[in-house]
């Protein structure tokens, strides 16, 4: 990948980016409106995830610039790893939402177990759910249309995080919804949908967490991935046993390293274009940045 494209895929990223903390900054004025002045702890719940949601699209943007950076002195696989650490961010925060708003979820359903209570919420926070919920589900197709396109794991994993606020506005809405339209004994149900939107919220957490901690700890690259490598070495006749296969992901690239058998007779030169040429089918088929790496042996 060149400058140029690396450079295109930089602003595309940002674009993006911009344009959901954007709306996203948007909504969490809302909800928060919606929420206090309608009394919801729902909505107010939801407004903290769209707060987190407008900081994780601040943290994509500081750690895709430093991911794009080329590769220097200190850093011979370059700075893709950058990318995957903004990923686990995303979670951890996620993590740190989800059990806050569950916190306080439950401590107001133990309230009203006692037999106490809660003030019904105003029709605002109903409006503002269903807002939400509109808004945030075009965000998502958006974002991970375009994060898939430019291939970025962090565009991805903030798509996920809007998509989670739609789903989480939705319980919001029926939380709501119930605790207004079916009297004065069902506003449980408004601190209970705030505990479904911290399911959800931890939920998408660990989704994202897991896969940043397998790449960070240098996890290999799934078995199909491995297979398709050794079909694609196997398929030079001119080098035998493949062994010794190690793969790693960086960032959104792919790290490859193997040991091959070649015959002990030919030259130099001809196994340097061998090896060449099997170091090009690896990067036409996965990406131009991919690191190959390729031990020859004397068969």
């Amino acid at each position: 990948m060149n400058d140029i494209v690396k450079k295109q895929r930089e602003k595309e990223i940002y674009k993006v980016t911009i344009i959901g903390s954007i709306v996203n900054f948007m909504l969490l004025v809302l909800k928060f409106v919606a929420g206090i002045l309608g009394n919801s702890a729902a909505m107010i719940a939801d407004a903290v995830h769209s707060l987190s949601d407008f900081i994780t699209d601040i943290v994509v943007l500081f750690f895709v610039r430093i991911s794009n950076k080329p590769v220097d002195k200190c850093h011979d696989y370059g700075h893709g790893k950058y990318e995957t650490l903004a990923v686990l961010v995303i979670g951890v925060i996620l993590v740190i939402v989800a059990g806050g708003i569950g916190w306080d979820s439950v401590n107001n359903i133990i309230y009203v177990a006692r037999g106490n209570t809660l003030e019904r919420p105003g029709m605002l926070a109903f409006i503002a759910a269903l807002v939400s919920i509109t808004f945030k589900e075009i965000l998502y197709q958006y974002t991970v249309i375009k994060g898939r396109k430019l291939k970025s794991d962090a565009m991805i994993a903030n798509a996920w995080h809007h998509r989670s606020d739609a789903l989480s506005s939705i319980a919001t809405t029926i939380g709501i919804g119930g605790a207004i339209f079916l009297g004065e004994k069902w506003t449980v149900l408004d601190p209970v949908a705030a505990l479904c939107v911290a399911f959800f919220i931890a939920k998408v957490a660990i989704k994202l967490i897991k896969p940043a901690l397998d790449e960070l700890m240098e996890k290999s690259l799934p078995d199909e991935i491995e297979n398709e490598i050794k079909t694609i070495v196997d398929s030079f006749k001119e080098v035998s046993q493949l062994h010794h296969l190690r793969t790693r992901r960086i960032g959104n690239k792919y790290a490859i390293e193997f040991h091959v058998m070649m015959n002990k007779d030919i030259s130099l030169f001809d196994a340097h274009e061998t090896i060449t040429k099997i170091e090009n089918a690896l990067k036409q088929r996965y990406d131009d940045e991919t690191h190959v790496i390729i031990h020859v042996e004397p068969l």
